[in-house]
């Protein structure tokens, strides 16, 4: 049975002109305009890590008072969980109507909801509220940028360089995650809306430039929209990260909500919709999770490769960022109001190194294939994650900073030829539903893994740090039933106060309890040793099992990775075997150089 036979029919109508076709200039204009698009989208995932405090000062609400926690966490991954939840549904839409039309609206809608993130006159629960609901909508449109980036950059790049650009493209977004930190600490302490505003005239130029300049490549579509399995992959996507979301905060008396009735609702719901989605996705004329997609091993190995690498990777970030403000630059004497802007700062070689294997790695995949490249920096990523088990929770910069580097280099590495190889297994038709499938398992493997990292470093500190908190204030003058109480508070609550750059000692005990003390009680509670020294050993515990997930994800995913197979390329409607078949056959015989066949090598 031939791939056609396999994809359904109506892949018959949307033939690609190859991207010979264009001019050699308008390749790169492809590359530029949507490597802006990815850029911005993905910065503005991570620039409100670092602007938290000063969001929360700026409309006056305090984050961690109780039933405020919503705000906090959603700030944050509202706009993650809308662009794994829609990816997929925008990149069929792009299939059906048009890549670039789709793309153009997303600059449009991104822009948008940026200029109403910076205008809102309220404050209080109101303002925080108005400002989740506009990075939804900002979400949706990073989700038509995202969805549609990639098929635009391989309907205009020849195989011979698709690699290249989509590394760079692709590089571009990762990066743009850590670049985030740096911007948002350096333009939220002048004025919270900065966050936001800077994205306007960027794009408004980026859209206009976009509308003018790309061009959308003719195809014939009698695809309709799939409605039913639209709305279960959203609800079912959507239910599982609720219960991932909620799932880290206390319930109850305990230190987390993984038994709470309204957590194991969300999570069995959500997989129970996500069945029906496969069944729907299986007898309806039009899907849209093209399933057979899954039939192409180099598709299916390096989307599954995707998933544990961004599992492997997604919460590292928190788990840096909370080991920098909430114990290393105290200790090296930087306030706490001052960690987040240098917690963006002291990450940098993660980006650097970023920046520098992407490129690389994605030009030398185009020649010798994705495998190598992909398999071999989940290896070096897992080491890296070891390396920075074995510091010390005080270590010395000039390590930490070369392990990041090296982080950066092996994930760079892996992600642009993983990419590349994805894009390239895809039949031209179906690139934008592709590239929005593997877009869903990176996005929202990013949300799971920052409830598996924060479950785990929970389970770590729970187990001692309430001791060492209650000895601790007790010695240094708080009241025995007040120091029980600050003690026994969720452990979420220590990470948060750390993570958003407060004095937590001063936030968790209070001030009324703090004006009863003596001036020096005061001064050690709320100095920069007092809660580092508390925290390092139970905050050392949950790392180290945090690091121990990571290793065992990026070793399956360079694993998974490895079984994509050798060198392939979809060959379009010339082959008689399906892609899995096309693959073995073709490893085991001498490849033909020039020869645009499904496997070249």
């Amino acid at each position: 049975m031939s791939e056609l036979d396999l994809l359904g029919a109506d892949d018959l109508n949307g033939a690609t002109p190859p991207a010979s076709s264009h001019p050699d200039r308008y390749k790169w204009v492809v590359l530029s305009n949507t490597t802006l698009g990815v850029l911005m989208a993905t910065i503005d995932i991570s620039i409100m890590l670092i602007a938290l405090p000063d969001i929360f000062r700026g409309i006056r609400i305090d984050p961690l008072a109780p039933g405020n926690s919503f705000y906090l966490l959603w700030m944050i991954l509202s706009f993650m969980v809308v662009t794994s939840v829609l990816v997929v549904s925008l990149g069929r839409l792009g299939d059906m109507y048009g890549r670039v039309k789709m793309y153009n609206l997303g600059f449009a809608v991104y822009t948008f909801f940026s200029l109403l993130l910076t205008v809102t006159w309220m404050s209080g629960t109101a303002g925080a509220t108005w400002l989740v609901v506009m990075r939804v909508f900002q979400g949706v449109g990073a989700a038509l940028l995202i969805a549609n980036s990639a098929a635009i950059l391989t309907d205009a790049f020849p195989e011979h360089q698709r690699g290249m650009a989509l590394g760079i493209n692709q590089v571009a977004g990762i990066s743009g995650s850590f670049i985030g930190l740096v911007l948002g600490g350096v333009l939220a302490p002048i004025q919270w809306r900065l966050i936001f505003l800077v994205s306007v005239p960027i794009g408004l130029f980026a859209t206009v430039w976009a509308y003018h300049k790309l061009r959308e490549v003719p195809r014939r579509s009698t695809a309709h929209l799939d409605w039913p399995g639209n709305i279960t992959f959203a609800l079912g996507l959507v239910g599982i990260m609720i219960g991932i979301t909620y799932g880290i905060q206390p319930y109850g008396g305990s230190t987390m909500g993984w038994t709470s009735p309204f957590v194991l609702g969300c999570l069995s719901g959500g997989v129970a919709l996500l069945i029906a989605f496969g069944v729907i996705e299986h007898r309806v004329k039009d899907p849209m999770f093209r399933l057979p997609l899954f039939k192409i091993r180099a598709f299916t190995a390096g989307s599954l490769s995707s998933l544990l690498a961004s599992v492997g990777r997604g919460g590292l970030m928190f788990m840096l960022i909370i080991w920098l403000q909430g114990i290393w630059l105290p200790r090296h004497g930087y306030s706490f109001s001052q960690t987040p802007l240098w917690a963006g700062i002291y990450m940098l070689p993660l980006t650097t190194g970023f920046l520098l294997a992407g490129p690389v790695s994605g030009f030398l995949s185009d020649r010798f294939g994705s495998r190598p490249f992909a398999s071999g920096g989940m290896v070096v990523a897992a080491s890296s994650f070891l390396l920075l088990e074995l510091l010390p929770v005080d270590f010395s910069y000039w390590a930490f900073g070369s392990i990041l580097l090296l982080n950066g280099l092996a994930m760079g590495a892996f992600a642009a030829p993983n990419r590349a190889g994805v894009m390239n297994s895809l039949p031209p038709q179906h690139r934008g539903v592709g590239s929005g499938m593997n877009s869903t398992f990176q996005n929202s493997a990013q949300v799971l893994s920052i409830g598996i990292f924060f479950t785990l470093m929970i389970l770590g500190l729970s187990s001692t740090l309430p001791a060492a908190m209650y000895h601790g204030l007790v010695t240094h003058g708080v009241p025995a039933t007040v120091a029980y109480k600050v003690a026994h508070l969720p452990p979420v609550s220590t990470l948060f106060a750390a993570f958003l750059g407060y004095s937590p000692v001063a936030h968790l005990v209070g001030p009324a309890v703090l004006s009863h003390l003596s001036h020096r009680q005061v001064a050690v509670l709320t100095g920069r040793r007092f809660f580092p020294s508390l925290i390092s050993a139970p905050f050392a515990s949950g790392l180290h099992e945090a690091f121990d997930f990571a290793i065992g994800a990026c070793l399956v995913a360079s694993g998974a990775s490895w079984l994509r197979g050798g060198k392939y390329h979809y060959a379009e409607a010339t082959s008689e075997l399906s892609a899995a078949e096309t693959t073995e056959a073709t490893e085991a015989a001498p490849a033909a150089p020039d020869v645009h066949e499904a496997v070249l090598r």
